[in-house]
């Protein structure tokens, strides 16, 4: 009869040791990007912060605020684009329509 192999051949544990510590690399890895997207998308996804010197008008919700260099841009959620200037004045009012 064919005897049994006795442990592990000479190189073969140092392997079967790191394929086990990647894999637990791999599984915290994957846990902390789960983690990170769990605690930080839904402060994103929230309304978008507008600078404190702008003032918008009543019963305006901001969609998107996008910052220039001299001027700031906010989407409403009524389909307008308001540019406002440096120091929070309103500059121009743009519509959206779409077809």
């Amino acid at each position: 009869m064919d005897e049994a192999p006795q442990g592990l051949p000479p190189g073969l544990g140092f392997l079967k040791a790191l394929v086990t510590i990647l894999t637990m690399v791999l599984i915290a890895g994957l846990i902390t990007v789960i983690w990170l997207l769990v605690t930080r998308v839904p402060q994103i996804a929230g309304t978008p912060s507008v600078p404190p010197a702008i003032r918008l008008p009543e019963g305006v919700v901001p969609q998107a605020v996008t910052l220039g260099r001299n001027w700031t841009a906010i989407v409403t959620d009524d389909s307008r684009i308001m540019i406002f200037d440096k120091a929070g004045a309103l500059a121009q009012t743009v519509e959206v329509t779409l077809p």
